[in-house]
């Protein structure tokens, strides 16, 4: 009972409680590692009972301490150097906590990989309980020859001990989750073993290493991983607010090796490198996934044949010159018009429309070969469009502003060359024709999308869809109509007007600056409006 009203013992039990715990979390840490072996039903109960038989081993211990007072005599003597019981103790055990750490690491880092087997290998049981035995016996005589130190009063010493060991009992599970969450924790941990392995063999040869040198290194790279978890935890936050379908698009992108937005362009010694870790995707596979993965985020306006460059019969034009023209065309659908596209009256076939004239030397928008004209919004999304196209049977649709002016029309082909490239007519040519190595002539008219594919680039889209033409980025960016001869240069890439009216461009060489240029380019990642 005096002890219960001692002040001094209630101090020294306090004390030899956080010492008792800080000299287990090293146990605690590799009974984790050890249990991470077996089987998930079984790792439960050897944590308890490696945790168990450091309790009984150290009150066993407690319980003859006038036997461990022996430990410390010399027993033998090796080259003038005396050898005691505990020094033994403290020699096997660090020598096996070095093979154990070296073992474990190198089955981690460079460890057999099973490809041809369906279920995991686990460990024997017993194996590893008699792992944890003969570590419980190491570290349990640290703590022991500590808490003798420490306390006079055998109750306080056995008191501290199962308090501590109820303790980091409690703590084995959260603990051990996290450590076989985070393989990086597992290599610290492992690292730490090492060190305390080697402080155990100092001391069994007589080399005292102050304990404050190895806990300040082992607190300090705590505090570092702790720094370093905080960052991926915030890093994971951050690409949470990033759109599931941008964050999958990105991951499969990178998988088929594209180049992301920030990341060097192959070139000179990197260029050997690049080629030594090829994708096992060719450029032509990698831009067509990439096109289907960008088809949610466009909108018809994007795809669409633009309002120019559209085909269209006028009812009122003679039969001679629709005759000629019907047959000079390439396309097998017409839009029907009355004077201009402002007042489209159907869509036909020109098989149909070909028939009319030659039987009647007209065409009659009230024939029952001219089909109701289907309308979509510049705004409606390619998906969308897709699923209208399906039921369309065929036909194509007529994109409009909101003002009901057309701006275009888009058929099945246009939503392919979003996928696949371009995919021209008999009357047209490929608008990114390339000339050389990296370097392209490229039609004012071209998709931006499949250029920025082909470039592996980023950025050159706009992000409230304003244009989606290679003349409508160049429009952007000089912020007026550009001559021949201009420049702009953007993430490596050099624009240069080749072909331009009072009107629109016509025109665009593309070229892949090299290392040297850019190195040498007072502007370099910025626009050079030359």
């Amino acid at each position: 009972m005096e002890l219960l009203t001692d002040p001094a013992a209630w101090a020294g039990l306090l004390t030899l409680v956080v010492l008792e715990i800080v000299l287990g979390i090293d146990n605690l840490i590799f009974i984790a590692i050890l249990a991470e072996k077996l089987p998930p039903h079984q790792r439960d109960r050897a944590r308890v009972i490696g945790l168990s038989l450091a309790l009984l081993m150290r009150l066993a211990l407690l319980s003859v301490v006038s036997w461990l007072v022996t430990l410390t005599a010399p027993l033998f003597s090796v080259w003038g150097k005396p050898f005691s019981g505990r020094d033994l103790i403290l020699l096997g055990g660090g020598l096996f906590l070095l093979y154990k750490a070296t073992t474990e690491l190198h089955e981690r880092l460079e460890g057999v990989v099973h490809t041809q087997r369906t279920q995991v290998a686990y460990a024997g049981f017993g194996v590893v309980v008699a792992q944890i035995v003969v570590l419980d016996a190491v570290f349990s005589l640290d703590a022991v020859i500590t808490a003798v130190g420490m306390v006079d009063e055998l109750p306080v010493m056995m008191a501290a001990v199962v308090i501590s060991i109820a303790v980091m009992l409690l703590a084995s599970r959260p603990l051990t989750r996290f450590v076989n969450a985070h393989p990086t924790v597992v290599m610290l941990c492992l690292s730490f073993l090492l060190m305390i392995g080697l402080s155990l063999v100092a001391e069994g040869l007589g080399f005292h290493l102050p304990k404050g040198y190895l806990y300040a290194a082992i607190g300090f790279s705590i505090l570092i991983e702790f720094f370093n978890q905080w960052a991926r935890r915030n890093q994971a936050r951050q690409q949470a607010t990033q759109p599931l379908r941008e964050r999958t698009a990105e991951t499969v992108l990178r998988l088929l090796g594209s180049r992301l937005h920030g990341q060097p362009q192959p070139g000179g010694d990197g260029q050997q490198a690049s080629l030594a870790q090829a994708p096992a995707f060719a450029p032509e596979e990698r831009q067509m996934v990439g096109g289907v993965l960008s088809l949610a985020d466009r909108t018809v306006r994007t795809i669409m044949t633009p309002r120019g460059d559209i085909s269209w019969a006028d009812v009122e034009e003679d039969g001679g010159q629709l005759r000629a023209q019907l047959l000079a065309t390439p396309h097998s659908l017409f839009p029907i018009c009355r004077g201009s596209l402002d007042e489209v009256l159907g869509v036909a076939r020109v098989k149909d429309l070909l028939g009319a004239v030659t039987q009647h030397g007209r065409l009659d928008a009230q024939a029952g070969y001219v089909r109701a004209p289907l309308y979509l919004p510049a705004s409606t999304s390619v998906m969308r469009a897709i699923d209208i196209l399906r039921h369309a049977r065929g036909q194509l649709a007529l994109v409009t502003d909101e003002y009901g002016q057309v701006q275009g029309v888009v058929t099945p082909i246009d939503v392919l060359e979003a996928i696949a490239g371009e995919f021209p007519d008999e009357d047209e040519s490929l608008e990114i024709q390339a000339q050389g190595e990296g370097l392209w002539h490229v039609a004012g008219s071209a998709d931006l999308h499949q250029l920025e594919r082909l470039l592996d680039t980023q950025g050159l889209l706009s992000e409230d869809d304003s244009y989606s033409s290679v003349a409508g980025y160049l429009l952007a960016e000089f912020g007026h109509l550009p001559g021949v001869g201009q420049t702009v240069r953007h993430d490596g890439i050099e624009f240069r007007i080749l072909e331009a009216d009072e009107q629109r461009i016509g025109l665009v060489a593309v070229r892949r600056l090299s290392a040297d240029e850019l190195a040498h380019s007072p502007l370099q990642g910025a626009a050079d409006r030359g």
